[in-house]
């Protein structure tokens, strides 16, 4: 019997056979079998007297552990707005996504523990992919009053941040790194000094000079990362560079490494993928902040996610209405639906021979889950089997309409209608079937 389970519980045991494995976390690469029973993987390669109850024909597939990405919203929890959280979540589990980090932005903001239960309570009744919280470094995210990070810490938030909001001061900045390294809490730092970057929506370079729009110079980040650097090597807090897309914070991280300093960071895979020629023409598409950068920007990044500098690629997912596109371009708001082409588009790196896939797939599990101590992000026995299995060789097209349409109701991105590679077939949380398709 050869199947794709249905989405829902997994009854019974399953094995697949005849994968390629990739768990950068073992240090496996190989053709062979896995077997799961009552929602954990029991063996890798063959288990005496294990008789399945299902199996998957995966010839030609490759499976890899659950991903986890670092950076998506979910900007409603309440009541009125689950729906549309439990429409992103299916999206993430339909890109083979186990685990997402949800931003503090959300509404309301997540600066207490009732707001934080609540997002944990949705997602769990969801039964989608697991929600890790960022909590509110300030109290509305103002950049002045703490919020109680001890008890946003036992309430189940894995770091804190102020999001892309400014502190009020840099003394105001130290003190909050202080109060989150006593209880040993990793901040998430989204690099950009406001004052450099203010009114700006384009990269400053050519392009935003010819087509007039006011520009946000590289320097916005490195001064930013440069200052926040310093307070991390006083504080001696853990520290978390999001979104990062300049050759020069880059850099930054790496000599902060070097010195010994606890701090990670990660990349959205379309800066990757595009420099600033994409809003050419207004795109307000390829609006997004930080901004889409120079070619030698993009190339720094893709060669810090290979050397391991930058820890993880994240879809910095901001699913937006159509309305929010459809003003003049600084006026439009920036942001890309990214979860369900999250691989895909990692993919598209690998083709363009900037990355292995071991190394694509070591940014997309095991590295993000290491950044937040997240349980995931490998394939490991004895423990829940959080799977994502795909066909590296099918190609689709994303759409916005029709069968084959997002499933997310943010159908903003610049790759609308490109013909992408990795079409995910499975996506398994524990004795959860998150997603199946049975047609590649």
């Amino acid at each position: 019997m050869s199947d794709f389970p249905a989405e829902g519980k997994l009854n019974g045991r399953l094995a697949i056979r005849g994968a390629r494995v990739i768990d950068p976390a073992q240090q496996l690469d190989a053709v062979t079998d896995l077997f799961i029973a009552d929602g954990k993987l029991v063996g890798i390669g063959s288990v005496d007297g294990f008789t399945a109850d299902r199996e998957i024909d995966a010839g030609g597939l490759v499976a890899c552990p659950g991903l986890v990405d670092v950076s998506v919203s979910l900007k409603k929890p309440g009541a009125e707005h689950s729906r549309g959280m439990i429409r992103e979540l299916t999206a993430s589990a339909s890109g083979g996504i186990t685990h997402v980090v949800c931003p503090p932005d959300t509404f309301p903001i997540a600066d207490t523990t009732a707001v934080v239960r609540q997002m944990h309570e949705t997602a769990s009744a969801a039964r989608r992919s697991w929600v890790w919280m960022v909590g509110a470094m300030t109290q509305g995210l103002a950049g002045e009053q703490l919020a109680d990070m001890g008890a946003l810490k036992q309430a189940g938030c894995v770091a804190v941040s102020n999001r892309r909001r400014a502190m009020s001061s840099a003394q105001a900045l130290r003190r909050a790194l202080e109060y989150a390294a006593t209880f040993d809490l990793a901040v998430v730092f989204h690099p950009e000094d406001a004052e450099l970057a203010a009114g700006g929506c384009a990269h400053e370079g050519p392009v935003a000079t010819r087509l007039g729009l006011p520009a946000i110079p590289a320097m916005a980040e490195t001064v930013a990362v440069a200052r926040d650097l310093e307070l991390v090597a006083h504080t001696g807090v853990r520290a978390h560079f999001a979104q990062l897309s300049t050759a020069g914070a880059v850099a930054m991280i790496a000599d902060a490494r070097r010195r010994g300093l606890k701090v990670t960071a990660d990349v959205a895979v379309h800066q990757l993928l595009l420099t600033d020629d994409a809003v050419d023409g207004f795109n307000a598409m390829a609006h997004v902040r930080p901004p889409l950068r120079s070619l030698a920007d993009r190339d720094a990044l893709r060669r810090a996610v290979a050397e391991g500098v930058i820890d993880a690629v994240c879809s910095d997912h901001q699913p937006c209405e159509g309305a929010d596109k459809l003003a003049p371009f600084p006026s439009a708001r920036p942001g890309i639906s990214g979860t369900e082409a999250l691989l895909s588009l990692t993919l598209r790196v690998v083709e363009q021979g900037a990355l292995t896939l071991p190394q694509a797939i070591a940014a997309l599990t095991s590295r993000p889950a290491a950044c937040f101590g997240i349980a995931g992000g490998s394939l490991r026995v004895n423990e829940r089997a959080d799977l994502c299995l795909f066909d590296p060789a099918a190609r689709y097209t994303l759409t916005d309409e029709g069968a084959e349409a997002m499933v997310s109701a943010g159908r903003n991105t610049p790759f609308l209608g490109d013909q992408l590679s990795g079409r995910v077939r499975f996506t398994l949380l524990g004795n959860r079937v998150l997603y199946t398709r049975t047609q590649a």
